[in-house]
């Protein structure tokens, strides 16, 4: 459709699309889509308007107001809003610009991530794929071709996890994040080894005191608690689909006893690892 919006160039297009049920209780899937023209003078001021905005500048620029603060949003930048909360965007000189408003269950999940309280307007060092998949989303409507909602929320996952990977690299604790990620990967090849917290802070070139915090602040659980979870989730997995003695795969997961894995496990479970296994084969 084009717009007919005051202060929008005549070729400005736009297309809305409702969802089908299924789509808003499991998918991310866009609302309304467009790309405009903004001539100088724009001004969009809104209270509300239920969903998220992704607008990748293509031409000038704009003024984007949220949380009581202004930014400036440049050509090649994206800016992101939440809608749901009151917004605006204006310019003086005109700006050219492609956007989705889009939604689903777990898209306030996504912009908390994405933003973590930080700037709405994001800078890609390489925007391709963004840009892609922004351009699939609407070719989707502007080619009029059959919509696939699968489809759709798989473009709008690609774009959002490439901002997201950007603000990752931007941010400063990128580098504490990259030290726990490979911690964890330390883990998990060395599952089976005593794992002490005082062996994984030498591993990552840390006190165990700093390292505790910065495990549990990116992760949510201390090395000890996490280690566990990972053991009884193996377990888990050696009680539902082998035939080993619960013995042996209390060794198998990394436990120095079977009556401090039996405790360990039904603690976590409320059964004991050959209840379980019972339960789960319906015996």
């Amino acid at each position: 459709m084009l717009s007919t919006e005051s202060l929008v160039a005549p070729g400005s297009d736009y297309y809305i699309y409702t969802p089908s049920t299924q789509a808003q209780g499991l998918f991310l899937y866009p609302l309304i889509v467009g790309h405009f023209q903004y001539l100088p003078g724009y001004c969009l001021r809104r209270t509300s308007l239920d969903s998220f905005l992704i607008m990748h500048i293509t031409r000038g620029g704009c003024e984007v107001e949220c949380g009581g603060h202004r930014f400036r949003a440049r050509e090649g930048q994206i800016v992101m809003l939440d809608c749901y909360a009151p917004h605006a965007y204006h310019t003086a000189d005109g700006w050219e610009a492609e956007w989705l408003h889009f939604d689903g269950p777990c898209a306030r999940g996504y912009f908390d991530a994405i933003l973590a309280g930080g700037s709405p307007v994001i800078s890609l060092k390489n925007s391709y794929r963004f840009e892609k998949n922004l351009r699939k989303v609407c070719a989707q409507f502007r080619d009029a071709a059959p919509v696939r909602e699968a489809m759709l929320n798989n473009y709008i996952v690609n774009l959002l996890t490439e901002l997201l990977v950007s603000r990752e690299a931007a941010n400063p604790g990128a580098q504490s994040t990259g030290i726990i990620e490979d911690s964890i990967a330390y883990i998990n090849d060395h599952l089976t080894q005593e794992l002490s917290l005082e062996d994984l802070a030498a591993q990552a070139a840390l006190s165990p005191f700093y390292f505790s915090r910065l495990f549990k602040k990116e992760t949510g659980f201390s090395p000890h608690q996490y280690i566990l979870a990972t053991r009884i989730s193996n377990a888990k997995f050696l009680l539902q689909s082998t035939g080993d003695s619960v013995k042996k795969i209390c060794f198998t997961v990394g436990f120095t006893s079977e009556s401090c894995f039996c405790t360990a496990f039904k603690k976590e479970t409320g059964l004991t690892p050959s209840d379980y296994r019972s339960q789960i084969r319906g015996l």
